[in-house]
């Protein structure tokens, strides 16, 4: 008895341990949303799908070129898991506007096929990451037996130079690695992680966010996942429910910006940039996945997203669907929904990066970086009394 109970006592304590450690989510906070989110509402609800971190926090005070502070890092997405190694998914994808980078995706719409996994991280590490993926895919055999192959990794970014130290390139090869290493099913970290960490979004912190939909189509439930990596728009926008909470909380702070009066010159409000991947296991080909890629932007103007001159806001979508549609030497068959009937997954990807976004901003934490800039994050309690000023708060 006395062993049970201890056995007992100690499983609640972990799991009280548990749950005191996991950050709030939007629905938390009673933030009204459409739709019925998975078991984990994230990315990772679509099975196979596994998402990894590498987060660097280095230093603070006066920007040393080279030493920091440094608040970057690198996130991974395995579309089948990164056991599964070479197993090609059907993908598109789309640009609302173009100051931005993600590599590899001529060839994605060239051939429909998305072949690599997907790494995000920040505008001047594109490269190194991108070199580090190749790296290891030698050091894995992650092309099997196949003697002669070639590849395009698929490395998005967005630009985190307010709070980092971004010209002195400070993720390398082993954070790459680390990222990948850390790839996993189930919850996702979210916030001021991996590529996201630096990250800002419509006047606040932000960063990594995901949200994810159950849509039944026919009698059969499919699943709609997505992942962003937010660092865009201006805080007079924000949007959140249908309430102008930029504008309500346009005396609460923000963002300090205390470098150079050049750097203050320069930024203008709303740069920034929005990497959004979605994932689903609806059975949809290349240019149905174009059309998902296409309706991202809805969800990101219902915040207050403007598409600005100076955003990189750059979209992709997969399908886990027909796992044996790619043969370099066979025909192949594949089977795919109507057009037709598809609608509804054009309403989950809305509402998931609708979701997606806020939960990013949520889980975000005030973050100083470089020459004392500082990003405060969304502040919980005054949001809460915005919405409820509206009548959209629900709990």
């Amino acid at each position: 008895m006395k062993v049970k109970f201890f056995i007992t006592v100690s499983f609640w304590i972990i799991q009280t341990m548990v749950i005191i450690a996991q950050k709030p989510r939007a629905r938390d906070l009673g933030v009204p949303f459409s739709g019925t989110p998975g078991i984990y509402n994230a990315i990772t609800d679509v099975e196979g799908v596994e998402v990894g971190h590498s987060t660097i926090i280095l230093g603070k005070g006066d920007n040393i070129v080279g030493k920091g502070p440094v608040r970057t890092g690198v996130t991974a997405i395995f579309p089948r898991g990164k056991n599964k190694k070479f197993s090609p998914v059907h993908a598109n994808w789309y640009s609302l506007n173009g100051n931005g980078e993600m590599t590899g995706t001529t060839w994605v719409t060239e051939s429909g096929f998305l072949e690599t996994p997907i790494m995000i991280t920040n505008t001047n590490s594109v490269g190194i990451v991108r070199d580090a993926v190749l790296k290891w895919y030698v050091d894995t055999n992650w092309y099997g037996n196949e003697d002669w192959w070639y590849t395009y990794p698929l490395v998005g970014e967005t630009y985190d130079g307010f709070l980092n130290d971004i010209y002195g390139f400070h993720v390398k090869e082993k954070n790459v690695i680390e990222a990948i290493d850390n790839a996993s099913g189930g919850k996702v970290a979210e916030g001021n992680v991996g590529g996201g960490t630096g990250m800002l979004t419509l006047g606040f912190k932000g960063g990594i966010g995901t949200s994810s939909r159950k849509i039944t189509i026919d009698s059969t439930t499919y699943t709609i996942g997505v992942l962003v990596q937010s660092n865009f728009g201006a805080k007079k926008n924000l949007t959140i429910a249908g309430v102008p909470v930029g504008k309500e909380l346009k005396d609460t702070l923000n963002l300090e910006l205390k470098g150079p009066p050049s750097n203050r010159k320069n930024r203008k409000e709303g740069d920034g940039s929005i990497i959004v991947i979605v994932a689903t296991d609806a059975p949809l080909l290349p240019h149905q996945l174009k059309r998902i890629a296409h309706r991202v932007p809805i969800g990101i103007g219902s915040l207050g997203g403007k598409g600005a001159n100076g955003s990189g806001d750059i979209f992709l979508a997969f399908s886990t669907a027909n796992e044996q549609a790619f043969s370099r030497s066979k025909t192949t068959q594949v089977y795919t929904l109507p057009n037709d009937m598809i609608t509804p997954l054009f309403e989950g990807t809305i509402q998931a990066v609708e979701e997606a976004i806020v939960n990013a901003m949520i889980a975000a934490e005030t973050m100083e970086g470089i020459n004392g800039n500082k990003a405060y994050s969304l502040p919980h309690d005054l949001l809460k009394k915005v919405l409820r000023k509206y009548n959209r708060l629900e709990n």
